[in-house]
């Protein structure tokens, strides 16, 4: 099980601390009038879980709050994040502090906070706390890119907020952002366990072989001219008779290829008085520019050998280091190095007999033991980041490469179309021909000095057939599939105890336009086409009930948290809010009772955190309520006492 939310606190600048409990594994609500920062729980565990904005709004929150903290559990593990608000004009502040705590520990004074953690290492200590394999990378559509799963992407199916929780076109957190729905379309197979991380590399390397092949197939291509040079260079011949440049051949005698290119030397063209290169040159800059490329394209490389073998090098010292481990915890000094099991004086840790010098001998290899413990989790956590390094330095250099390509291609055709305009006399037309004659000649000295370019196309077919032959023996999409077809069954259920519209036809969750939708007779229905505000909710609640079901069953690593904020707001009257009677009142309630539902079937493995107006006299809505904060008694996630001036939050 990955974690829940047990807490979340607000410190001012004084130190002072408010803190709001939560109970894991059940239905939390948090109840009352507006602007008393209830919205802004969903907010303060979005910018503790690592996001990349200052998300947090309301005049108390942003002048009077000084730090931002979340207490998060799992089985016996506890784990306090903090983050401090911006200081002056900044977007956020990219320093956190996580502190692993005893189950149940409160949170710390403000004196024992120290904000050096960075953002980036933040996110990834917490994504490894959620279960996350830091060594996957999936595939992106339409891009040669990778992403590596974390707890960013797990909050995609965590969080709704006031404008998504019944939105008819967003379905998910975050998917308003268009940046987010390619990485949305990644994550959903993975977090629904039908992705095989083998699977997404070998993708990964399909890509990048048919990248290589197209880029062969256009070198070779370019090459091809000069393999029938010996017609171009006949044509050149009788352009430089016509224009008199040279004379024409024998009578009733036919002049090899070779005779003909010496001819052709022979036409020089005028030497031009050089004139200055300056940064207006295209030609001149294109040059300056492949220069630049080649010497990155240099580079890149060697950083990749270098990689590489740090990447050897490190697996063999751990495989080094792992053995030593294995012979010192033979001994069974691991359990020893724990408080509550004191070594024996006086015994000797390999044949149990007395020595003098045991003790002194065991503390030494207990020191020895657990630095080798902390190595092999050092180097162990640097294996992913050395990979992910090595795939980014190989994505460059084949951009790289498609770069110097394009820069070469660019420079021929510059050169081939800077002629003269046109002119009818004969010394410019003689000057014409001399100019293509020249740079025939040049393009031909180039293409056979250079080294022949190696034609891999067939190496590339080969090894792109093997890859699509193993990618195609692989049942993810089946496996894809049949999930899916697994928690849509859930969300119909959930549609039906909701009586929302169609909920009597097939209903599926599409992952590519991310969304729902309705397999009607006439044609399929979108989430966005079926109505009122109550069935949007209604929706929404139903799929990501059903996808924490599922995610619980596959013991998927995504937060067990689902928070909704103000879920009555779409389309329940006001007096509803305040208890009153009616129909919406019995359609909001009947919502409850499908959460608390799936809240209980999962024996604890599942929370629901909810912010609302309204305050029902029922249960499960009743036993729920862990506040009301009104106006009337005073109550507010800010204290009042923190705010030294008058505000509306």
């Amino acid at each position: 099980m990955t974690f829940q939310i047990s807490a979340i606190s607000i410190y001012n600048k004084k130190g002072e601390t408010r803190t709001v409990p939560f109970q894991t594994g059940a239905l939390n609500i948090i109840t009352g009038d507006a602007r008393r920062g209830k919205s802004a729980i969903l907010t303060i565990v979005d910018y503790c879980l690592g996001s990349d904005g200052f998300v947090i709004r309301g005049a108390a929150l942003r002048n009077f709050v000084h730090v931002f903290a979340l207490t998060v559990v799992k089985d016996d593990q506890q784990l306090f994040v903090a983050r401090p608000a911006p200081v002056g004009k900044a977007a956020n502040n990219t320093t956190l502090c996580i502190i692993s705590q005893a189950h149940g520990a409160p949170p710390p004074a403000i004196t024992e906070l120290t904000f050096s953690m960075p953002l980036e290492i933040a996110k990834k200590v917490l994504s490894r706390f959620t279960g996350i394999d830091p060594s996957v990378r999936l595939p992106v559509a339409r891009s040669v890119r990778q992403l590596s799963p974390s707890v960013r992407h797990g909050l995609f199916f965590c969080l709704q907020e006031q404008n998504e929780v019944a939105n008819q076109n967003l379905l998910f957190h975050g998917q308003s952002e268009e940046f987010h729905r390619p990485a949305l379309r990644a994550m959903l197979p993975y977090f629904l366990g039908a992705v095989d991380p083998e699977r997404a590399q070998r993708e990964h390397q399909l890509k990048l072989l048919r990248r290589q092949l197209a880029e062969a197939q256009e070198r070779q291509e370019a090459a091809q001219p000069f393999r029938h040079a010996s017609g171009t260079a006949a044509a050149l011949f009788a352009e430089a008779v016509e224009a008199n440049l040279l004379d024409p051949a024998p009578s009733g005698r036919l002049l090899s290829h070779d005779e003909i290119v010496a001819r052709l030397r022979l036409t020089e063209p005028p030497v031009p008085h050089a004139a200055p290169v300056t940064s207006e040159d295209p030609l001149s800059e294109l040059n300056a520019a492949r220069r630049d490329l080649r010497q990155a394209y240099a580079q890149t490389r060697v950083r990749i050998s270098n990689l590489k073998a740090i990447a050897r090098e490190k697996d063999d010292f751990l495989g080094q280091v792992h053995e030593q481990h294995a012979r010192l915890a033979t001994l069974g000094l691991l359990p020893q190095a724990r408080a509550e099991m004191p070594p024996q004086q006086g015994l000797c840790p390999v044949c149990g007999s007395h020595a003098p010098d045991a003790g002194q001998a065991t503390q030494i290899m207990r020191q020895d033991l657990e630095r080798l413990d902390a190595e092999m989790t050092t180097i162990g956590e640097a294996t992913p980041d050395i990979n992910a390094r090595i795939t980014e330095e190989e994505e460059a250099l084949a951009d790289l490469r498609s770069a110097l390509a394009r820069n070469q291609e660019e420079i021929e055709v510059f050169s081939a179309g800077q002629r003269a305009t046109a002119q009818n006399d004969s010394q410019h037309r003689a000057a014409v021909v001399q100019g293509r004659i020249s740079l025939f000649l040049d393009a031909m000295a180039r293409h056979t000095q250079a080294p022949p370019a190696v034609d891999r196309r067939e190496e590339l077919t080969v090894q792109i057939a093997e890859l699509e032959d193993q990618l195609a023996n692989t049942v993810q999409e089946d496996l894809l599939s049949s999930h899916l077809s697994l928690v849509n069954q859930k969300i119909q259920a959930k549609a039906t105890a909701l009586e929302l519209e169609h909920h009597d036809e097939p209903i599926r969750l599409d992952p590519q336009a991310l969304t729902l939708i309705a397999d009607t007779r006439p044609r399929p229905t979108k989430m966005s086409e079926m109505g009122s505000g109550q069935n949007y909710l209604g929706y929404h609640i139903a799929t990501m009930l059903s996808l924490h079901e599922w995610f619980a069953e596959i013991n998927s690593p995504v937060p067990r948290f689902l928070i909704l904020d103000q879920p009555s707001q779409a389309g329940f009257p006001d007096e509803t809010r305040d208890g009153g009677f009616g129909t919406a009142r019995a359609t909001l309630l009947n919502l409850y009772k499908t959460i608390h539902a799936s809240v209980a079937a999962l024996q604890g493995g599942f929370q629901v955190i909810v912010v609302e107006h309204a305050d029902l006299d029922d249960e499960p809505f009743r036993s729920a309520v862990r506040a009301r904060w009104r106006r009337s008694n005073g109550e507010a996630l800010v204290p009042e006492h923190w705010i030294t001036y008058n505000t509306d939050e």
